[in-house]
């Protein structure tokens, strides 16, 4: 395999930037470049990744998407691994990135689940089967394939050069994550690596409202991209390109 870029949206998230950070100086495999992008940020964001050696691409704040496709912009790498600041990569995390994205299928984008801390039992437990679990069977079935996760994922750079003119990157009011799957391509494929571990905060999921915005968000996000791109034909374009594929291979 060649680089990987690690793309980190933060907007007032210091603190757990700083763990995100020190995990990243603990990988197996070290990162080729950390790119944090400063959502106009009021703390110590920046200055916190630029003591640990990261990049800092600064932006008024515009929100999640915007932030992170202005991060996939900037990276030199040829993956663009994708966390959050809350996310905690376990040691070994870019190590397998880089096994799969090197495999001989050679998927275009790989992602994983979460292990998420903090808050109680009950709370985490509803965060990862319910919400998570429920993502990727739901989405999983309408798309045709596992959709991406973006605290725990990765993307080919040729890819992206493709996909930042289709995606709603400049709209803080959609699932950056969701988006990016549902515009994947025919021929785009995409794998869910169980391995690839990273923890999240449990902080979305503190109380009813904060899931009601996420569910919310998640809704105007497939009414979006279903309008742009109809789920029928959409799975009827990247069938026929599998097929074609699959021909020309046998």
């Amino acid at each position: 395999m060649g680089t990987i870029s690690v793309v980190i949206p933060c907007r007032n998230d210091a603190p757990f930037l700083a763990v995100c950070l020190d995990a990243l100086r603990g990988q197996s495999r070290r990162p080729d470049e950390v790119i944090v992008v400063d959502d106009g940020s009021t703390d110590d964001s920046a200055a916190i990744a630029r003591d640990a050696g990261a990049r800092v691409v600064a932006q008024a704040h515009r929100g999640i998407w915007p932030a992170a496709a202005a991060g996939f912009d900037e990276a030199a790498g040829e993956i663009l691994a994708r966390l959050d600041a809350d996310s905690v990569p376990a040691p070994d995390w870019l190590e397998r990135v880089e096994q799969r994205m090197g495999s001989d299928d050679r998927p275009t984008a790989v992602t994983g689940v979460g292990t998420f801390y903090g808050g109680t039992r009950p709370r985490r437990w509803i965060a990862r089967h319910l919400y998570l679990g429920g993502y990727f069977t739901v989405i999983g079935a309408v798309l045709g394939h596992p959709p991406l996760f973006g605290s725990n994922s990765a993307l080919r750079r040729d890819a992206w050069a493709v996909l930042r003119t289709l995606v709603h990157r400049d709209r803080a009011d959609v699932h950056d994550d969701l988006d990016l799957s549902w515009w994947m391509q025919p021929g785009m494929t995409v794998v869910y690596d169980p391995s690839l571990l990273v923890g999240v905060s449990i902080r979305p999921f503190e109380s009813p409202e904060q899931l009601a915005r996420r569910l919310v968000m998640a809704y105007r996000t497939l009414a979006v991209d279903w309008r742009a791109w109809p789920a029928r034909r959409r799975r009827a374009e990247r069938r026929r390109a599998a097929d074609a594929a699959g021909a020309v291979t046998r």
